[in-house]
Formats: C-alpha cells, structure tokens, sequence
C-alpha cells in the first residue's frame, strides 16, 4: 500500500506538470498560427489588392471606352458608309474586349458576366442601329440611329456593368 501511495505522489504532480505544458505548447502553437495568418492576410492586401484595383479600373475604362456615346465621339469620322463605321465600331469594342479579358480573373463571375452583357448589349445596339440604314448611307446616320436607340431606352448599355463593378470595388473595402 506504501509502494501504490508513493508511485501516486510522484505520478499525480508529473501528469499535472505534463498537462500545463501541453497546454502552454498548445497556446504557443495557436499564438504562432494567428501570426502567420496575420502575415500571410498583410501579405495578401499588400500584393493582390493593388491588382484587383488595377484591374476594376481598366474594366471602367473598358465600359467607358465601349459606351455608345464615347466610341461614337472617337471613332466619328473614321468611315465613310454606314457599312464602314459598323465595322468599325464592332472592331474597336473587340479589341477593347480582348486586351482586358485577362481582368476576368480578378472579379467575381457575376460582375465579369455584367461586363460582357454590356459588351454584347453595345454590339446588338449597332448591328440593330445599322440595320435601320442603308450599308452605302453616311456613317452619320449610323450614329444618328444609335443615338436615337439610346434615347428611347433611356439607359445607357453600359450603366448596369458600371454600377456592378462600383459595388464589387466597395465591397471589397467594407
């Protein structure tokens, strides 16, 4: 009984000292994790926002670019017939598509598919506009039934892709 009461006095403080040190190692280990999830969260902000920014502020510009109004005022006077200034037009906004489709990456799927119904909105917007002309007619009245297509929706096509990508940006901050 001597030897059992003696092997309890020495097993009980061990299993107690045993304990505190795993927990102490355990708080240490937690501590040590939270940090790396700090540095690894300041990494992050420090590298791939910038980008994300970079990115939402060329599909702006994109949108811009691609706005009825805009691509009408820069390209005006690049054709001669309706036909020209058609292809013209469609050509410019491809272009435009296809040197920022690599942004696509850096936005939800649902602002990337507000982008490109713009896109599309715009296209269908001329090819309808064109067709209410005569392929040898001025490049004037192109633009003149754009306009007129605008003015009777009373939107412009790129405004909801916009306001989609203004959201995505503050939501990113908030």
């Amino acid at each position: 009984m001597d030897l059992l009461s003696d092997f309890l006095k020495l097993i009980i403080p061990a299993a107690l000292v045993l304990y505190g040190m795993y927990l102490t190692v355990k708080l240490l280990l937690e501590r040590e994790a939270d940090r790396h999830r700090y540095d690894v969260k300041n990494r992050y902000t420090e590298t791939v926002v910038p980008i994300r920014l970079q990115a939402f502020e060329r599909m702006v510009l994109f949108l811009e670019r691609i706005s009825p109004n805009n691509l009408l005022l820069r390209l005006g006077g690049s054709s001669t017939t309706v036909l020209d200034f058609q292809q013209r037009l469609l050509q410019e906004i491809r272009d435009e598509y296809n040197h920022n489709l690599s942004q696509q990456v850096y936005m939800s799927q649902a602002t990337w598919d507000q982008i490109q119904a713009a896109m599309n909105e715009v296209m269908t917007l001329i090819n309808q506009a064109s067709g209410d002309t005569r392929p040898d007619a001025p490049a004037l009245e192109l633009s003149k039934r754009i306009f007129e297509r605008i003015i009777q929706k009373d939107k412009q096509p790129t405004a909801d892709a916009l306001r989609a990508v203004k959201q995505e940006i503050q939501a990113m901050f908030m």
